[in-house]
């Protein structure tokens, strides 16, 4: 793991450890389901066990990792029934984003979300998953950021830490992955012309596409 994962210089704040470790467990270098090595983790992190342990009960309190009394920490797996309701929840708040965003979306905002596609498809061309993924959660963000609803931004944000992990791995398919970035496109469109509708309706269907990769990979891991 300390192959993957840079060091964290000193001095350092808890929530930059947490977003480390949120990037480790999106990314499946800490798998679902697996316990979290306090020692370990201090180790290729070079932190003390006082700023980690804040950053666990962050991500506990996104949904990330579950805290089990007298047993530590583990990264939360979803079974089939929790992924299901968690993207139908999810599709929904895209969706609302989508209609609130366009109404209300400044020219900037809208420059701004199509330099971030732009870059995002550089990402894309290079097969680099991280930064496109990085990119892909940004655009995401700032669609719902332009609707301008602190309360469906609370909401989406809680909903969406749930989801995380396995929307980045539902990119790993080559012929999906293309499908999500034509969705993108057209996102970026819909957005551009202020047409609410169009926008919905290709956000909902790109978490249900979602939804049906990490199904299916799910399935195909039982298989195994």
């Amino acid at each position: 793991m300390s192959a993957q994962v840079p060091s964290i210089p000193r001095p350092v704040l808890h929530e930059q450890v947490a977003s480390r470790l949120r990037q480790m467990l999106v990314e499946g270098v800490i798998a679902p389901g697996a316990k979290l090595n306090e020692r370990e983790l201090c180790e290729v992190l070079h932190i003390s066990r006082t700023p980690l342990r804040e950053a666990i009960k962050m991500l506990a309190a996104e949904g990330l990792v579950e805290l089990l009394p007298n047993r530590g920490s583990v990264a939360v797996a979803l079974d089939e029934e929790d992924v299901r309701h968690t993207f139908e929840v999810m599709a929904g708040l895209e969706a609302q984003s989508g209609q609130l965003a366009a109404a209300r979306v400044t020219d900037a905002e809208v420059a701004e979300i199509e330099a971030m596609h732009f870059e995002m498809m550089a990402a894309y061309t290079r097969r680099d998953l991280s930064a496109y993924y990085r990119l892909n959660a940004a655009i995401h963000r700032a669609i719902n950021a332009a609707a301008k609803n602190p309360v469906l931004t609370a909401t989406y944000n809680q909903v969406n830490a749930r989801l995380q992990a396995l929307r980045f791995r539902s990119n790993q398919d080559g012929e999906k992955w293309q499908r999500a970035v034509q969705e993108h496109e057209a996102m970026v469109n819909a957005l551009k012309t202020r047409d609410g509708a169009a926008l919905a309706r290709v956000l909902t269907q790109h978490l249900h596409h979602k939804r049906d990769v990490v199904i299916e990979q799910m399935h195909a891991a039982e298989s195994d």
